[in-house]
């Protein structure tokens, strides 16, 4: 398993200085990775940053780290705007850039509140949609697309990214809801989240299991596929590294290291442990 740092683009990393201090420090105390969130608002009065140019502030500070958009809702997003931003990160950081994407969440604040969709059967098909543009521009061929929700074309996007043949792509889900994992199964890996009666809770290592098999069902074992799981290990201490490495067992390939605010942990101590290094 490798170990990811998964920040906010809003509160304490809104300030994209900090994020370069931080990134780089992320870097120097051993960690795989850095997972970037990707929100507008979240609620009134937060303070955000665009997570793009947070991820770029990130690449120019390190020379390994893997960075992560975790996740971009891309039905918020003009797939071709994106699909630059993507390259260009892909370039400035030598090929260490995984987009994530998915419906987005809450949708009432970040698509309500700005006249875009909020049915999530909507957005999931704006998704399907955007990643067909994406990978379609990514191929510096003349493309061209009329769908449902977008026109492009005829045009030619270039440059291609440096990682060929894409940018990785990993996809968001609400397990137990299954379609978006037979979308994830497409592509390179997925992100999970339980979510179930109305509650996030943790996920287990009988839902990764399970989340694999249905994955299994719809490509081939042969082709590597990612799971990154998120949550906070630092904070629970031996309890939640056993945890981690039950979830190792069961097949995720990533965990991603997050504050809890509900922990009791302060954000200062989180940071000051998350610079001792990575728990595994």
């Amino acid at each position: 398993m490798k170990y990811a740092v998964d920040v906010p683009n809003f509160g304490y990393w809104a300030d994209p200085r900090r994020m370069a201090g931080f990134a780089a420090g992320v870097e120097r105390a051993g960690w795989d990775g850095l997972s970037l969130w990707d929100h507008i608002l979240a609620w009134d009065g937060n303070e955000v940053a665009d997570p793009w140019v947070l991820l770029a502030v990130a690449a120019t500070a390190t020379e390994r780290l893997t960075l992560m958009s975790m996740v971009t809702p891309l039905p918020r997003r003009h797939p071709w705007k994106l699909a630059r931003e993507a390259v260009s990160i892909d370039l400035l950081s030598e090929g260490r850039l995984v987009l994530g994407v998915g419906i987005g969440y809450p949708p009432e604040e970040e698509f309500g509140r700005f006249g875009l969709p909020v049915d999530n059967r909507a957005r999931a098909d704006m998704l399907d949609e955007g990643l067909e543009v994406i990978t379609g521009l990514w191929t510096g061929e003349p493309f061209e697309h009329s769908g449902e929700h977008y026109r492009v074309g005829p045009v030619t996007f270039l440059p291609k990214p440096l990682q060929q043949p894409r940018i990785p792509i990993w996809v968001a889900g609400m397990w137990p809801s299954r379609r978006p994992f037979r979308r994830a199964a497409r592509w390179d890996g997925v992100a999970p989240i339980a979510f179930e009666h109305g509650e996030f809770r943790d996920i287990t290592p009988a839902d990764v299991e399970a989340m694999l098999a249905l994955v299994a069902e719809h490509r081939s074992p042969a082709e590597p596929f990612e799971v990154a799981v998120a949550g906070s290990v630092l904070t629970r201490g031996a309890t939640g590294r056993d945890e981690a490495a039950a979830l190792a067992a069961a097949g995720a390939t990533w965990w991603r290291e997050g504050w809890d605010p509900a922990s009791g942990m302060a954000l200062q101590t989180w940071i000051e442990r998350i610079m001792e290094g990575p728990p595994g």
